[in-house]
């Protein structure tokens, strides 16, 4: 009986000891599902256990709570007397700081009251962003008819070689098309996230403008490249992750056309020295790159900004300017608090055809971060005139208008596929210089409008915002073959 005993023992010991080694592989495997190597051409795609919704909730629940009990709670909105001029960057001559606004003390007072306590609480102790170690990917947002461009831009990422993961991020059920997302998308290492079902637990009114950054703080990423959905690189965006100015700074931006247009009363509100005119231009977001990991307080502060942003925050930072948006909320937040960050000082670049008025811009070339990088760290600045070889176009970001299949056509104030007199003609074919370094390699636009092609013939009956169009592919096809010769 004992040797029988002894042996039971030791069998159920064994058996212990195997359930702990398997639940102890199996969480690991949950914490470090999809991290990918240093090996930027090893294919990866998205672990079966990727799922963090219910940590979200966790956090926006906490999150919320904060953003409502540090809310600006003035009299009245934020508004401005006159919208601030669209004034082109200047380094040298910048003109002095606009502000077109009216706020009465008491209120500034009670912002900056408000703002200094949500920057204390996220300073000592942030809510936890949840996000799987190690991974990087790409994140946008999209639905309704952003949903066909986004595929398109999808398409171009994928001719670059990149097999980066893509999160597109929904407002809600509704805009979930399922032969889309479960379906194309995946085809392209890419899925579909929805963010009612996080933000329903807590919720609160927000509209698609302030989406960005809700997207960024529920992506599964560690590191982010974000692309709105009409945005799309021309190279792999993997050697960005690796190289800087990315490996030191962990936030990169790129510039606008635009002087800033932020208020000397947003700087009083943050208690900061308002930076000269002349420091960098404004921000576009097409494209931001930005680690969670390093910058979990800009992001928060971020957030801050544009939850709050209708009401007080982006007449505080844009006066009514160009874009106003999220788009200064970036390098705003990450300035206050602190946090490492670059910002491309190539100028960004319009793209277009000639018109009998100058130009139709269409599109806006931002340019490589790293050649960008190497030449400010060797004391070069383009765009304070030294001298020096121009950066690569790295990203086109075709936003006027946008180049859906079912509306590219309809004439508008731009009109990218046609000439003056009505004729099809190419979108992109100025400025000569940029347009013939980027297409050094590539037909970049024939690529585009190839990928423009393929959504529009194989996807002519999947999208719901296409339902009330007829002959989207026959469209494409006949420009094709003109523009194309095909």
């Amino acid at each position: 009986m004992t040797v029988r005993l002894f042996r039971l023992r030791v069998r159920t010991l064994l058996v212990a000891f195997t359930l702990a080694i398997l639940l102890t592989w199996t969480l690991s495997r949950w914490r470090t599902a999809y991290v990918p190597s240093n090996d930027s051409t090893s294919a990866h795609s998205f672990g079966p256990i990727s799922d963090l919704t219910a940590l979200h909730q966790r956090f926006w629940r906490e999150f919320h709570t904060l953003l409502e009990n540090n809310a600006p709670n003035t009299t009245a909105p934020v508004t401005e007397e006159e919208k601030a001029q669209a004034v082109g960057f200047k380094y040298k001559d910048a003109p002095p700081r606009p502000n077109y606004l009216h706020v009465p003390e008491n209120d500034i007072a009670i912002m900056k009251d408000a703002h200094t306590k949500f920057v204390g609480a996220i300073s000592h102790s942030p809510p936890q962003l949840s996000y799987i170690p190690g991974t990087k990917g790409v994140v946008s947002t999209a639905g309704g008819s952003y949903l066909p461009v986004l595929v398109i831009s999808l398409r171009m990422l994928r001719r670059t070689g990149s097999t980066l993961p893509m999160e597109v991020f929904l407002a809600n059920e509704d805009e979930y098309e399922e032969y889309i997302c479960d379906e194309v998308l995946p085809s392209l290492n890419a899925r579909c996230l929805v963010l009612s079902r996080i933000l329903s637990v807590s919720p609160a009114k927000i509209e698609k403008y302030q989406y960005k950054p809700f997207a960024m703080l529920f992506s599964s990423f560690e590191e982010i490249l974000f692309l709105d959905a009409d945005s799309f690189p021309l190279e792999k965006p993997e050697d960005l992750f690796w190289d800087e100015p990315f490996r030191s700074r962990k936030m990169v931006t790129w510039p606008d056309f635009w002087a800033s247009s932020a208020s000397p009363l947003f700087y009083e509100i943050v208690d900061q020295v308002a930076p000269p005119m002349g420091l960098r231009q404004s921000t576009e977001s097409g494209e931001v790159l930005i680690s969670k990991k390093t910058h979990t307080r800009t992001l928060l502060l971020c957030t801050y900004y544009n939850y709050w942003g209708p009401s007080h925050y982006y007449p505080l930072l844009s006066q009514g300017a160009a874009g106003e948006g999220d788009k200064e909320t970036f390098v705003a937040a990450a300035s206050v608090m602190q946090e490492h960050f670059y910002q491309v000082s190539e100028s960004i670049c319009a793209l277009g055809h000639r018109t009998y008025g100058g130009m139709a811009g269409s599109a806006m070339a931002q340019f490589n971060p790293i050649q960008d990088f190497r030449l400010t760290s060797q004391g070069k600045w383009r765009v304070r005139g030294d001298e020096a070889p121009a950066p690569s176009v790295f990203f086109i970001h075709a936003n006027v208008p946008k180049f859906n299949p079912a509306t590219v056509f309809d004439h508008g104030a731009v009109n990218p596929a046609f000439a003056d007199d009505g004729t099809y003609t190419r979108a992109w074919t100025i400025p000569e210089n940029v347009v013939k370094d980027f297409s050094s390699k590539v037909d970049v636009e024939r690529a585009f409008w190839q990928e423009i092609l393929w959504t529009a013939c194989e996807l002519e009956d999947k999208f719901s915002s296409w339902r009330d169009y007829v002959g989207i592919c026959a469209s494409v096809k006949d420009y094709w073959s003109v523009v194309f010769g095909e």
